[in-house]
């Protein structure tokens, strides 16, 4: 593989360790280099880090806090 394509990997630390766990893409970019992108696309989506992720795991968080407030109102409701 190029060097500068292994220093780009090395110096994030979410493409090094997704290099480390899915080795087939070590053959991709060595016989490939223009497939970086490609790998960049991958990893996001492995680590689950896309736009769509996020902003699921943001309405997750939000739906638990509803829920959390709304337990809280009836346990204060059957408090009083």
């Amino acid at each position: 593989m190029r060097k500068d394509m292994m220093e780009m990997i090395n110096a994030d630390p979410d493409l090094k360790r997704f290099l480390h766990e899915q080795p087939i893409w070590y053959r991709k970019l060595a016989r490939n280099p223009n497939d970086f992108q490609a790998f960049q696309i991958a990893a996001l989506h492995y680590h689950r880090k896309t736009i769509p992720h996020r902003v699921e795991k943001f309405s997750n968080g939000v739906y638990m806090a509803q829920m959390m407030m709304s337990m809280f109102q009836a346990m204060n409701n059957n408090l009083s």
